[in-house]
């Protein structure tokens, strides 16, 4: 009985979407999240008869074949790498990444992250950092005495002191862009590593090579509809109970099985 295996294969592909859409709704309103989506693709074939196969001696042969199918398996969670929608928050240390790109982050191990969250904070020594504490790369550090930053799109750093009519550049910020974001690891915390399948990458000035420029002042909003969520969640709960229909008809149908005399 096929459909018992097949069936669970079933659920549990559809149990797997609805975990991806409940961290999808769980992050709504997470600074910068990307919505993730479940993918799939059907399992191998049991080929009871091949097609093509010779069935008389006058080269007839099987135009189709009988292949049975086993099921369904989970191939990728991917992310929608879409521009999230900027939301003002008039904070100086908030920057939004309007295109392509990532700021980067060295965290306590020395390794370097990526992440498009631009909530950034200062540290009592001035020096520019995520939420979590770790530090833009390059580090950009603020003295005590400014009085006002600003950052312009190209990621220049400026400070106002006082009794100078003049604004004193501190520091730039850089983007790195990969040849498939997509491919990058995600760490939590809004943090992303390079893999392999992400590529190196390309690190310059933001505005420059197809990467984005920064807006001070606003932070980018999650990409999650949660309209579209709630809808595939239905359709998932529908194909979870429907697989399990599914099991409980052939449970039966062993049961009447068993029951021949």
């Amino acid at each position: 009985m096929r459909a018992l295996s097949i069936a669970a294969t079933g659920m549990e592909a559809q149990q797997l979407r609805v975990e991806v859409i409940s961290n999808n709704l769980a992050n709504m309103n997470t600074t910068a999240y990307s919505a993730r989506r479940a993918e799939f693709a059907d399992l191998h074939y049991q080929q009871a008869q091949r097609p093509g196969t010779v069935t008389a001696d006058d080269g007839t042969v099987l135009p189709t074949g009988v292949q049975i199918g086993l099921g369904v398996r989970a191939t990728a969670i991917t992310r929608d790498v879409g521009q999230g929608a900027l939301k003002q928050t008039g904070g100086d240390l908030d920057i939004a990444i309007e295109g392509a790109g990532y700021l980067e982050v060295t965290l306590p191990s020395g390794q370097t992250a990526y992440t498009r969250d631009g909530a950034l904070k200062r540290t009592g020594e001035g020096l520019i950092v995520t939420s979590d504490g770790f530090a833009i790369s390059p580090e950009i550090t603020i003295p005590a005495d400014a009085r006002a930053i600003t950052i312009n799109a190209d990621g220049e750093v400026y400070a106002y002191f006082n009794g100078q009519v003049d604004a004193q550049l501190i520091g730039a910020f850089t983007l790195a862009t990969f040849a498939n974001q997509k491919g990058l690891e995600a760490i939590g915390s809004n943090l992303f590593l390079e893999t392999e399948a992400s590529g190196a990458p390309a690190i310059g000035q933001p505005g420059t090579d197809g990467r984005g420029v920064l807006r001070q002042g606003f932070l980018e909003e999650s990409t999650v509809d949660a309209v579209r969520e709630i809808t595939e969640l239905i359709e998932a709960q529908r194909g979870y109970e429907l697989n399990a229909k599914v099991i409980t008809a052939a449970d039966q149908m062993l049961a009447a099985t068993s029951q021949v005399r």
